[in-house]
C-alpha cells in the first residue's frame, strides 16, 4: 500500500514538474516581468522535486536529520542507494541539474532586495533545460523500480 501511494504521488509530481519545464522551455527573460516569472518557474521546479523527494524519504525511512542543512542533505540523499531498501534516484547528472536549482530557490526565496538578472535566469533556465532529460530518466528509473516492487509484492519499505 505503501508503495502504490508514492507510485501515485511520484506520477502526479512527475506531470506536475513536466508541465513547469514545459513552460521554463516556452518562457524568454524578455523584460523584468517575464525575468520574475522565469524565476518564479524556476523555485517551483524545483520545489515539487523536493516535495516528492520527502515524500521518498518518508516512504523508506531515509531521514534526514540536520534541519540547518534539510535542502542540501536531502538532494544528496537521493544519489544514495540504500541497500536492500531502494535504488539511488538521481544520478550525478540529475544531481547537478536540481543542486543548481536548489540554491537558487534559496536565492528567491531569501533574497527579498535582490534584483533578478536576465542573464543569469537565462543561463539558469539553459542549463536547466540542457540537463533535463537526465532527471526525467533519473525519474523513469525510480517509477520503473516502485512498480516493479508493487508488481512483485517483494519490497516493502
Amino acid at each position: 500500500e505503501a508503495l502504490a501511494l508514492l507510485l501515485g504521488y511520484f506520477s502526479s509530481q512527475r506531470s506536475a514538474a513536466r508541465k513547469i519545464f514545459e513552460e521554463i522551455r516556452l518562457t524568454e527573460p524578455e523584460s523584468r516581468e517575464k525575468t520574475s516569472h522565469l524565476a518564479y518557474l524556476l523555485h517551483n521546479l524545483y520545489c515539487s522535486l523536493e516535495d516528492l523527494f520527502q515524500e521518498v524519504a518518508k516512504t523508506f525511512e531515509n531521514r534526514v536529520e540536520d534541519p540547518s542543512r534539510y535542502h542540501r542533505e536531502l538532494l544528496k540523499r537521493m544519489c544514495m542507494e540504500i541497500p536492500g531498501i531502494r535504488p539511488r534516484l538521481l544520478s550525478e547528472a540529475g544531481f547537478r541539474v536540481l543542486d543548481e536549482l536548489r540554491g537558487f530557490r534559496h536565492i528567491f526565496r531569501h533574497a527579498y532586495d535582490y534584483e533578478l538578472s536576465p542573464a543569469k535566469t537565462a543561463d539558469l533556465k539553459n542549463r536547466t533545460v540542457g540537463g533535463w532529460d537526465a532527471v526525467q530518466a533519473d525519474l523513469m528509473i525510480f517509477a520503473n523500480f516502485l512498480e516493479r516492487g508493487i508488481r512483485d509484492n517483494n519490497l516493502l519499505p
